[in-house]
């Protein structure tokens, strides 16, 4: 080996393999990219963006952790420097520092990726895991007639939306105060959308809820600065004042105890808030007081 070929094995290939494209991954990518690095960045996931990106707010500064990772992928789906190495696994590691051989599993999409936008239709609509459901006769759920008149009322007066979903649940959630499992089977009958896809809707935004819920929601705000300020101690009064714990409802269907993440009223913390009526300043000697004006 000549001196040239020593020299040119001790230089570095200039390539980087980040394995997970959580926030970590994904601006480690970045730093190494603008650094002049190529950069292969696998993630097991069909998209980037890991747990944060299903957050709300992020400790300890609430800031909307959607508008801190919504930049970096944006950047990191565009970077030249960056390769986006989805629904794949690291399958072995070889080598030394600075001349590692990397084997990656990379699982079938069945898709264009240069068109996917990570919105999940296609696995809703693929024909192979769907095919036991194609035939499926679709029968009509029978409700009771008061049940059956409302919901046909919220029906007709969403009709004309292109995507009626989210209002009708809205409306239905303010009828029954919850949303009753007969009546999720009445509307995915009369809108022809699938109970699974209504579920996936219900359960992804708290507004809904699939237990009945009591004539008034109390909920108690534990932000940083509420939780500072004794939220803890209010949540913990309250449930054993009222005999449940947060989440749930008392036997007579009067209350319904629920923790939030944020009000919005910081500076007037700590803050509960009954049915729409926000409380400030509440003490743990007289939050008891706020319930019995209901």
């Amino acid at each position: 080996m000549n001196s040239n070929d020593q020299q040119n094995n001790k230089k570095p290939i200039g390539a980087v393999a980040v394995v997970g494209a959580g926030i970590g991954g994904i601006q480690a990518s970045l730093d190494l990219a603008n650094s002049g690095f190529k950069v292969y960045l696998v993630e097991e996931e069909p998209t980037i963006g890991g747990r944060m990106a299903q957050l709300d707010k992020t400790f300890p500064t609430n800031d909307c952790s959607m508008c801190i990772i919504s930049p970096k992928l944006v950047e990191c789906g565009g970077h030249p420097n960056i390769e986006n190495i989805t629904c794949s696994d690291l399958i072995d590691l070889k080598g030394k520092p600075g001349h590692f051989t990397v084997s990656i599993k990379r699982r079938a999409r069945s898709v264009d990726e240069s068109l996917c936008t990570g919105c999940g239709e296609c696995t809703n609509q693929c024909l192979v895991r769907n095919r036991a459901y194609l035939d499926v006769q679709m029968i009509e759920p029978t409700l009771g007639e008061d049940e059956k008149m409302a919901v046909d009322e919220i029906l007709e007066r969403h009709k004309e939306n292109r995507s009626p979903l989210i209002p009708v649940l809205q409306d239905i959630n303010g009828r029954f105060n919850y949303l009753p499992p007969p009546i999720l089977s009445y509307v995915s009958f009369k809108l022809n959308i699938s109970l699974a896809h209504i579920l996936r809707v219900a359960t992804f935004y708290a507004f809904f809820s699939l237990e009945p819920r009591g004539k008034h929601m109390v909920s108690v705000c534990m932000g940083t600065a509420c939780h500072v300020r004794g939220g803890e101690r209010l949540l913990e009064k309250l449930e054993d004042e009222l005999g449940i714990k947060s989440g749930q409802t008392t036997e007579d269907k009067k209350y319904s105890l629920e923790m939030v993440r944020c009000i919005g009223c910081c500076a007037l913390s700590p803050v509960i808030r009954v049915d729409e009526r926000v409380y400030s300043r509440v003490r743990y000697n007289t939050v008891m007081d706020t319930l019995m004006k209901y």
